[in-house]
């Protein structure tokens, strides 16, 4: 798996022009499955992420998780992340978990990240064309 994660003030995503989810501060989480991915390694980037201290503490260090702040999360599949370029000009998503295979790892990963005790952990509509707004911190 691979979890391209970007603090944020606020992030949303849309689909057919329809609000789907939205979060205030807190993480939007690109989320991208391997074939061989395994509930294992799901469990610990849910856990691993959830504790990731990169919000800033009152001393303007990074030792501050989701969990400490309160903090939402949104996650939304993204096959493109295991793009090989190295050939072409055409990228092969030949390593990205087939479909079925790939939204059973994306709902896995949003239940294991529930169970951290984050407030609010939303989703996109997986497979679908969303658009997703966000707000950088």
């Amino acid at each position: 798996m691979i979890a391209l994660i970007q603090r944020v003030n606020n992030a949303s995503v849309t689909v057919d022009n329809k609000l789907v989810s939205q979060i205030d501060r807190g993480f939007l989480i690109l989320l991208g499955i391997y074939q061989e991915d395994t509930e294992n390694q799901s469990e610990f980037l849910a856990e691993k992420t959830s504790k990731l201290r990169i919000f800033c503490d009152s001393d303007d260090k990074m030792n501050l998780s989701t969990l400490d702040i309160d903090g939402e999360v949104l996650v939304i599949s993204n096959f493109t992340l295991y793009a090989d370029a190295r050939k072409g000009t055409r990228p092969s998503y030949s390593m990205a978990a087939r479909p079925n295979d790939a939204e059973k790892m994306y709902d896995l990963f949003l239940e294991k990240l529930k169970n951290t005790n984050i407030k609010n952990v939303q989703s996109g509509s997986f497979g679908a064309d969303m658009e997703v707004n966000v707000a950088n911190d």
